[in-house]
């Protein structure tokens, strides 16, 4: 059985137009990561006066 690379794929169904994501995973984002800087803020600021008086 030989390997024939001019042959193409088959053809695929089409899918269905889905929504647009993006806003949603943008928002995500900043759900989680402005919470996660705030607190990665304070901890330098805090360990900063730990460790210098």
């Amino acid at each position: 059985m030989s390997h024939d690379s001019s042959q193409s794929p088959p053809d695929l169904p089409d899918l269905p137009d889905l929504p647009d994501r993006r806003p949603l995973i943008a928002f995500t984002w900043l759900w989680v990561g402005a919470p996660l800087a705030y607190g990665l803020y304070e901890l330098v600021r805090k360990a900063t006066q730990l460790f210098t008086g």
